[in-house]
């Protein structure tokens, strides 16, 4: 049984608008803090400088305050916050002039009138500093007709790219059931093109908006990985599988099609969220981190169908360019090929440290903010 109510130690301090009372008590149970008729009443269970038990006191203040205080628990402190009705100093807390002995001032919080003058003076500066330097900063009329498209944008290309996915995960399962090995891979992967290239040429085309975007400057990201991507991408998808019917039905055109669409099932959901300021911790951590092994892994199979697509361009001459006499030159499209390659890999490169620097700053440790 707990035994009889017994007195915190409580320190005061307070400004001009507010007071601040702290109650030593850890592990506060039940608390009990009301105002009336100008007095606090306190009443909580807690371990205090006389074990655990059950804690009271009242304090009658000096001048009028507002009826309800603020309450802020910690493991090891109760603080309360207690509105005064009109802003001025007071000479003491309590009515009665004699300070009663569980009462002292909180030194951590103490200010005298003068510093807290100053303290209030400062807060009304920077209050007006910042309302002129919002009043300086023009309003975008197009606002939210801006917010609104790029809401649509990113919900188009996700709903496409989520149509890719889902159709070429159901056609892997059902065409491959009951089939073991090659003959699986075959049936599952020959047809990937004529069933899918339709809604990836749409998503991919569309995404040359993303470029569009960064150059007028309504997102917030670099030109060079947005152009890099988008224009690797669609060389590989227009130029390398949209022009050659040898490539169309290769077992590479599945995986390029697939580690593109896994990717950004994630990244579209995430910054259509970001437009209405709505960050779901889960999803962050997929965009950021589903990329690590989807991009070089996509990069790899760009690099294949590449190669693959050499030989066929050599013996078709497709794409290749012969310049008029005297120089009577030719430029072999394979060439060009080659040197897109060693390009490719400095491009993976260059995207993989710029999405890792992404990845640092939304994941990485948050710098404690000092007090």
């Amino acid at each position: 049984m707990a035994g009889p109510s017994l007195r915190p130690h409580v320190h005061w301090a307070q400004r001009h608008r507010e007071l601040f009372l702290r109650v030593d008590l850890s592990d506060v149970r039940n608390p009990d803090i009301t105002i009336t008729d100008n007095v606090l009443h306190f009443r909580a269970q807690g371990h205090g400088a006389k074990g655990d038990n059950i804690y009271e006191f009242e304090i009658e203040f000096l001048e009028p305050v507002e009826p309800k205080p603020v309450c802020r628990m910690t493991q090891r402190q109760l603080n309360i916050t207690v509105q005064k009705k009109e802003s001025n100093w007071w000479e003491r807390l309590t009515k009665q002039e004699k300070r009663p002995l569980f009462l002292a001032p909180d030194f951590d919080r103490w200010l005298d009138e003068s510093d807290a003058e100053m303290e209030l003076k400062e807060k009304e500066e920077e209050k007006i500093n910042k309302m002129k330097i919002e009043s300086r900063v023009p309003k975008d009329p197009f606002k939210h007709l801006k917010k609104g498209y790029l809401i649509m944008y990113n919900l188009v290309q996700f709903l496409g790219f989520s149509w890719i996915f889902v159709n070429m995960t159901v056609r892997l399962f059902i065409l491959g059931k009951g089939k073991v090995g090659f003959l699986c891979l075959t049936d599952s992967f020959y047809d990937t093109f004529h069933t899918i290239s339709d809604m990836m040429y749409f998503c991919q085309t569309l995404a040359l908006m993303e470029i569009m975007n960064s150059l007028i400057g309504l997102v917030r990201s670099p030109v060079l990985p947005s152009v890099m991507q988008i224009f690797g991408r669609n060389f590989v998808l227009f130029v390398i599988l949209g022009s050659l019917e040898e490539m169309q039905s290769k077992p590479v055109v599945f995986f390029i099609f697939y580690f593109w669409s896994i990717t950004e099932l994630f990244r579209y959901p995430y910054y259509m969220l970001s437009c209405i300021g709505i960050e779901w911790k889960p999803l962050t951590w997929l965009r950021y981190t589903v990329w690590i092994p989807l991009y070089p892994l996509g990069g790899l199979a760009e690099a294949v169908c590449i190669v693959q697509s050499i030989p066929i361009f050599s013996e078709t001459g497709k794409f290749s360019l012969g310049l008029p006499n005297p120089l009577n030159v030719t430029i072999q499209f394979p060439f060009v090929l080659q040197i897109y390659l060693i390009a490719l890999f400095l491009g993976v490169f260059v995207n993989f440290r710029h999405l890792y620097k992404q990845r640092k700053q939304h994941l990485g440790p948050k710098k404690r903010k000092m007090k």
